[in-house]
């Protein structure tokens, strides 16, 4: 049974009060609050168990150790990687995917390979490969998307060529929600003998995954994503691509033998963690990701969808809006067309039904965010006015700038749901842009 006030009862900063206003809290994509159990389990290890990891024969740096490894273990488990070896941890998503783009582009790549991305990446899988590209001068290919915020997987067919070297992918869009058909995208890779990277930093938080299952070569997300602490993430690698890869930094604990004449490299994971990782923060990941684990991944989805699917309904009665993916057509999206709101609700009762029959998502339809605009309105002023009625919502670009501009918007107002949030949230949100609305 999922109790919406027990789980908000771990979370104490959501009673508090933004400018004498309860505070509404929907810029969970951004990051997510971090409930108690996180909190109390870092400052514990702070107070009792502060000691540097690996190789020391004290008491307590043995026991930050076992903390620090364990929780790679939880990591392992969360994902069904095979083996710990397979998990690395970084500061982030972004780390992630410039450890990936470097080592990666360093060994396997050369002047004229490309690298295939798509049109609803965030900066950071955009960026690391663009820097590479001009370092080798590679070329970047974009996956289109169609109208609906779909990405067009016929056309991601015609990309292939010889020179394909690497696939870079979200696996849920952080504009649109949009759930990628990520299986069939490594698939698709693999045929051409193509390794994949996945950008889970918008799928980790909301439903199961399983790297196995998906075959991807490389996965990547954020720790404070998931309701951990900031500055950890995890690189998931398939052990056969992290024994060829070169280290990404150097440093200390990531080598076996140093001299001045040469220095040799520990096995995957260690050869990617030089210096003292954040052994604290790791704890503090393995304690969030058991949180949830405990709550139930399919039972946070379940809630998750049902408040997107109220959301749009609701928001669908503002006069003027304008509603971005959720398989509408960005043009068709406005509010007061019945057909549209009836084709986007049916959608979304769907992809709940086969929720049900399966713990792998529904492709293509919205996960826990909504962006919108509402009339000539700048979204900095909604998001403005919103914050002085207490609600937390994101507004601009969302490091996405190349698919605002398929979008032909400068930015949205974005609306991003986690566990906590509830029905009652979601209508203080809509007569707060009601009443946005009626001031312009």
């Amino acid at each position: 049974m999922y109790d919406i006030n027990q789980v908000r009862s771990a979370f104490p900063i959501l009673a508090r009060t933004v400018h004498d206003k309860p505070l509404v809290y929907l810029d969970n994509a951004a990051t997510t609050q971090k409930p108690l159990c996180v909190l109390d389990a870092m400052r514990e290890e702070y107070l009792n168990v502060n000691a540097n990891v690996h190789r020391g024969v004290h008491w307590m740096s043995q026991q930050a150790t076992d903390l620090h490894e364990q929780a790679r273990e939880t990591v392992r488990r969360f994902l069904n990687a095979g083996s710990t070896t397979e998990i690395v941890f970084t500061r982030g998503t972004t780390e992630g995917i410039n450890l990936v783009a470097s080592s990666y582009c360093d060994s396997f790549m050369d002047e004229g390979d490309e690298i295939i991305i798509s049109t609803v990446e965030h900066h950071s899988n955009i960026v690391p490969w663009q820097l590479q590209a001009e370092k080798k001068r590679l070329k970047l290919k974009v996956i289109p998307m169609s109208d609906d915020g779909t990405l067009d997987i016929e056309a991601y067919k015609q990309l292939f060529t010889e020179k394909t070297k690497m696939v870079s992918v979200a696996h849920v869009s952080n504009v649109l929600g949009t759930v990628n058909p990520m299986k069939t995208i490594v698939s698709i890779a693999h045929e051409h003998g193509v390794p994949v990277l996945v950008d889970g930093a918008q799928s980790a938080p909301h439903f199961k995954v399983d790297v196995q299952d998906i075959d991807c070569d490389f996965f990547v997300f954020s720790g404070h994503k998931v309701y951990g602490p900031t500055g950890i993430g995890v690189l998931y690698g398939k052990e056969v691509w992290l024994d060829k890869l070169p280290p990404y930094q150097g440093g200390g604990e990531m080598i076996a033998r140093v001299t001045f004449e040469k220095t040799t490299f520990e096995r995957p994971p260690l050869k990617f963690e030089a210096g003292t990782p954040d052994y604290i923060a790791t704890h503090g990941l393995a304690k969030a990701l058991d949180y949830v684990t405990a709550l139930g991944l399919d039972n946070i989805a379940a809630h998750e969808q049902e408040l997107t699917r109220y959301a749009l309904e609701k928001l669908h009665s503002i006069d003027g809006i304008k509603i971005y993916g959720h398989g509408a057509s960005p043009s068709a999206s406005e509010g007061g067309d019945v057909e549209m709101l009836k084709r986007t609700l049916d959608a979304e009762a769907n992809r709940e039904n086969r929720h049900t029959l399966s713990s792998t998502p529904s492709e293509g339809l919205g996960e826990a965010v909504i962006s919108f605009n509402v009339g000539d309105i700048h979204h900095m002023d909604i998001g403005t006015l919103l914050d002085r009625l207490g609600i937390a919502v994101r507004t601009g670009h969302h490091c996405a700038q190349p698919l605002m501009d398929r979008l032909g918007v400068l930015g949205t107002v974005r609306a991003s749901f986690a566990l906590y949030n509830t029905k009652e949230e979601v209508d203080t949100v809509v007569a707060g842009i009601e009443r946005v609305r009626r001031m312009f």
